[in-house]
């Protein structure tokens, strides 16, 4: 398939700048793939389509406040870093503005001294591998205190509340950017889906920039996806063994819980067991699911990777009818949009 074969017209006003409040008040867009049927809700109805003994996957990981702004030290001339990869406990790949400030050796300084890089080199791409230097045990504390978010690039709102660019359930920080599908959800509706009977088990997949690269081939075949890391818990991986020998469903909350769940199955041939790697999985039309039976995700960037895997999974000319209708119908989009539900 080409990647044109992906492309629809959405309105720029269509892109969603802030959340909605309360969180699971955006909107759902239910979209059953057997028939092609589609109803309007809304995200807390979800639980309307949730059955006992039904298991969601969500992912845990939690979004670095990874944007930071600084000044080089000789000079006090301003800069920005965007952390992007930690290779060693205080080494990091960065893509930094302007590229030109950061020659090797070049040293900066952020929080008023909380923080100090030093440059080491420049590596593909002209994004810089930099040492970190600091007071205490973690980098991290510093980096909740000093850092932005690092919001996608088509949200130029300024966020009021680091929070609500990460998930409620969050723990485990090392993404680059937000498994979205899981903004929607409460700890109040949480509770709720549990107390129905169906089981939340969780994965880890830190989601890495690479979600954002765009789709620069034609045939969609010849693209190659970034690699990110995730982990698969021994308990989780026995629920969802539970669940698909019960008859029930497993219901992927987001691409990346997708994405995580796919690559263990490939890797032990159709088997979930517990695991703990890298992938870079690539799923569009034509590739054959062996653990979903249902996927909770966002509205998509045209020609993106997302749009080719829920195509995938849901059927294209479903997604590519359902998407122009979202968009007919106004539907909020992207990384603060709203919701849908393919199941």
């Amino acid at each position: 398939m080409k990647k044109s074969d992906f492309f629809f017209d959405m309105p720029q006003e269509l892109i969603a700048q802030t959340p909605i409040e309360p969180r699971d008040h955006s909107r759902l867009l239910h979209l059953n793939p057997a028939t092609g049927q589609i109803e309007h809700r809304h995200f807390y109805d979800i639980i309307d389509y949730l059955e006992p003994g039904d298991t969601l996957v969500v992912n845990t990981s939690r979004v670095i406040p990874a944007r930071l702004y600084g000044v080089k030290e000789d000079t006090q001339g301003a800069m920005e870093f965007l952390l992007l990869d930690q290779k060693e406990k205080d080494i990091w790949e960065v893509m930094v503005k302007p590229g030109k400030r950061a020659k090797v050796g070049t040293r900066f300084s952020f929080g008023e001294g909380l923080l100090h890089a030093q440059v080491l080199e420049v590596v593909e791409g002209g994004n810089r591998l930099v040492k970190m230097e600091y007071e205490g045990e973690s980098i991290y504390p510093i980096l909740e205190k000093i850092g932005s978010m690092p919001l996608p690039p088509y949200i130029t709102e300024k966020l009021k509340d680091k929070e609500r660019y990460q998930t409620v359930y969050s723990k485990q920080l090392g993404s680059a950017a937000a498994p979205t599908a899981g903004l929607h959800f409460t700890t109040q509706l949480m509770d709720k889906i549990r107390a129905k009977g169906v089981n939340i088990v969780n994965v880890i997949l830190h989601v890495g920039l690479g979600t954002f690269r765009p789709v620069k081939v034609d045939e969609i075949t010849e693209h190659h996806m970034h690699s990110e890391h995730y982990h698969l818990p021994k308990e989780t991986a026995d629920v969802i063994n539970e669940t698909k020998r019960q008859g029930h469903r497993v219901i992927a909350v987001g691409t990346t819980s997708c994405r995580t769940l796919e690559s263990v199955a490939t890797k032990f041939n159709g088997e979930i067991r517990e695991d703990d790697d890298d992938t870079s999985i690539f799923i569009y039309p034509g590739y054959q699911f062996k653990v979903l039976d249902g996927l909770i995700t966002n509205f998509h960037l045209p020609e993106s990777t997302l749009i080719m895997l829920v195509s995938a999974f849901a059927g294209y000319e479903n997604i590519m009818k359902t998407y122009e209708i979202a968009v007919k119908e106004r539907y909020r989009f992207f990384s603060f949009g709203d919701s849908m539900l393919i199941l």
